[in-house]
């Protein structure tokens, strides 16, 4: 579904830094000066074992529509920017190259995710919104596809709109959180935007507003007999909650032909409740009547109740998933990793007392490779990319930083994950409906072998350096540390 809003211009969304530089840049001749850069993170939210990629849908559209209003240059004049640099502004045209991982596919840390080729000034002007649009939606999906996975196949539903961090938190959040494997979600305007199902019934002011809760109930069935879920702990769920559904579903659903769809739990040690309740509703004649649980859930508690027997067939899922309450933040980083001068490409690094924090420099390609026999992903491999890898062949993979681990394989098949997302400036991404990413989503992570989604401990999935960029890399550190 395409979007039946009309987009913001937020080409002033950026760090004011961005600026400086790109007026620096512009007065320092670089104006043309091509340049190279990578996004990739350095940790997995929550000690998980990989990221869903998320929000290049988004980036497209910011990158689509870049342009400096009348009113920016005013306020950029008003900033005290010469207007050499303004006028360079007032005609700006994006000719960047920009590559990306495709939505929904498992990333992990140290691989470039979005690269970058052109201008600097370009390039490096649009870091803020490669960051913000990339790191929340990969947050919100992973936090979504590790619920999901608790719930061990029952529904997931996203509810934490009211909670999300201002709109655009709880519009592409909910988006993300349906990548990610959530069946739906309590955003309206997230269906209407994006065709994420959208899903509800009533709160505890609908039972309240009635003289009592047999009238409210009864009144909801009436209106939505094809979909009649109850929400039964307003006052007592054992005592009158159930027993009033039951009650509804007998003399106001049943004469009509229609079952129940369902009821919901929302406070209380909902394992208990839920065992009673599927008993008192088995024992009236409604086994397919569901329970939906809800209220502050995450992946441990579901994990837990479903390990201790609740009889829940699908969650509710609110704050937790929708803000990742538990690791709110996915730390991309945005680097220039080189340069291009006399027309050849030269490689930057940046150093640090922290390893972690060392880049790995060059103009690079990715790949994941996949055991032909199994389908299961083997391992990461960043290239130059000038370097072809021939799938014939045996390929030596080796840990970049213990390089004594070392494993030879074969008989494995090759994919790019970097596909192009602009060429010139022009875009050239294939749109997908967030049906097929979601789709495409679940059979990503299927690859992977369990060890590496398991929620402790899970197994490191090896990102590896080819030999030529890993002795690239090797001499750069050497020469930058001779200073």
């Amino acid at each position: 579904m395409e979007s039946v809003k009309p987009q913001r211009n937020l080409t002033m969304l950026t760090d004011f830094y961005e600026i400086t530089m790109a007026n620096g840049y512009f007065k320092n001749n670089f104006k043309d000066t091509v340049a190279y850069f990578d996004m990739f993170f350095r940790k997995v939210p929550d000690n998980g074992g990989y990221v869903i990629m998320a929000g290049v849908e988004q980036l497209v559209e910011y990158l689509s529509n870049l342009k400096f209003t009348n009113e920016d240059i005013e306020y950029l004049r008003s900033r005290g920017f010469g207007e050499d640099f303004l006028d360079y502004l007032a005609n700006f045209k994006f000719a960047c190259d920009v590559w990306a991982v495709p939505e929904g596919t498992p990333i992990f840390p140290g691989e470039p995710i979005v690269k970058v080729k052109g201008p600097v000034i370009q390039a490096q002007f649009i870091e803020t919104m490669v960051l913000l649009c990339i790191n929340h939606q990969s947050l919100i999906a992973t936090k979504a596809n590790r619920i999901s996975r608790a719930a061990d196949g029952r529904a997931v539903m996203e509810f934490g709109s009211r909670r999300a961090q201002g709109a655009d938190g709880a519009i592409y959040g909910a988006r993300a959180a349906y990548i990610g494997g959530c069946a739906g979600t309590a955003c309206t305007i997230s269906d209407e935007m994006f065709g994420v199902p959208a899903l509800g019934t009533m709160a505890h002011s609908w039972i309240q507003l009635f003289d009592s809760e047999l009238e409210a109930f009864a009144a909801y069935a009436r209106e939505y007999p094809d979909s009649c879920t109850l929400l039964v702990d307003t006052y007592n769920v054992l005592k009158s909650g159930i027993p009033n559904a039951i009650k509804v579903f007998d003399e106001i659903l049943k004469p009509l032909g229609k079952r129940p769809k369902g009821i919901r739990i929302d406070s209380g040690d909902i394992t208990y409740l839920s065992r009673k309740a599927r008993k008192m509703l088995d024992e009236a004649g409604y086994p397919d009547c569901g329970i939906v649980a809800s209220n502050s859930l995450d992946e441990y508690i579901i994990r837990d109740m479903i390990i201790q027997g609740a009889k829940v067939d699908s969650f509710g899922v609110g704050e937790r998933l929708i803000t990742s309450a538990s690791s709110p933040m996915l730390g991309g980083v945005y680097k220039i990793v080189a340069v291009k001068k006399d027309g050849e490409i030269v490689p930057k690094i940046k150093l640090s007392e922290n390893v972690q924090k060392i880049t790995t420099p060059g103009n690079k390609r990715v790949y994941r490779l996949f055991d032909k026999e199994d389908g299961k992903a083997i391992a990461d491999l960043i290239t130059l990319a000038s370097e072809e890898l021939d799938e014939t062949q045996p390929y030596e993979l080796f840990d970049p930083v213990y390089t004594w681990k070392r494993k030879t394989i074969t008989d494995f098949t090759a994919r790019e994950l970097l596909e192009p997302l602009f060429l010139g400036g022009e875009c050239v991404f294939e749109k997908k409906s967030i049906q097929e990413i979601k789709q495409y989503c679940k059979e990503q992570v299927d690859t992977l072998w369990d060890e590496v989604t398991r929620f402790e401990n899970p197994h490191n999935y090896y990102v590896d350096l080819s030999q030529p960029l890993w002795d690239m890399k090797q001499e750069l550190l050497r020469a930058n540390g001779k200073k």
